[in-house]
């Protein structure tokens, strides 16, 4: 079984999208460094209404795919989570086939869908699912984050101030363009509380 690995970056947009929208789906992008896709650097977080495939899907990845190629990335992976709190199969996750375009592009994509179980203050281990594309199927593989206490411990800092109102989506986006879905303003933040630990 292989193993993704998950940077502090990337692990806290997942679980901050996943808080800020406890009620609905979510569903987003993984990005990794060109040519290393077995280690996800950052996410971006892309709706929380409509998951399928649609236009505003098909422009989300068109501007994704832009702005990570000009950073030496690239689009490795898509993550879901489901509005059913107990929910947490890869059958039933929502807007699969953006994940089955993505691995057109990637032979190694990966899927991860959130644990909602799992997403808590004190977790005690990552709350991931992950499948990843071999020979055009997908196959569970496994979820690593590195500097795991330290991340679980940023994670939890993040959600007890309120940082999952400030993360934006490329919905958030959609409803107004100030809304920046790269989320920059959240790097600088979890850089500092990384930091204090």
């Amino acid at each position: 079984m292989s193993e993704i690995m998950f940077e502090p970056r990337a692990y806290c947009k997942i679980m901050l999208h996943a808080a800020k929208y406890p009620h609905l789906a979510v569903n987003g992008l993984l990005l990794a460094e060109t040519g290393k896709p077995g280690v996800i650097v950052d996410a971006v977080p892309l709706f929380h209404q409509c998951l399928h495939v649609s236009p505003m899907a098909e422009v989300a990845l068109v501007q994704v795919e832009a702005k990570a190629s000009r950073a030496n990335r690239q689009i490795v992976g898509y993550y879901v989570g489901s509005e059913n709190f107990a929910d947490n199969r890869f059958e039933r996750a929502p807007g699969i086939r953006i994940a089955d375009k993505i691995a057109e592009n990637c032979s190694n994509a990966c899927v991860a869908v959130i644990d909602n179980t799992a997403v808590t203050l004190n977790m005690q281990y990552p709350a991931l699912r992950m499948w990843q594309n071999r020979d055009n199927r997908w196959v569970k593989a496994r979820c690593a984050v590195d500097n795991e206490r330290v991340t679980f411990d940023a994670v939890s800092c993040l959600l007890q101030r309120g940082a999952a109102k400030e993360l934006n989506d490329f919905d958030n986006y959609l409803d107004n363009t100030q809304n920046d879905w790269d989320n920059v303003h959240l790097n600088g933040d979890l850089k500092q509380i990384l930091a204090m630990y």
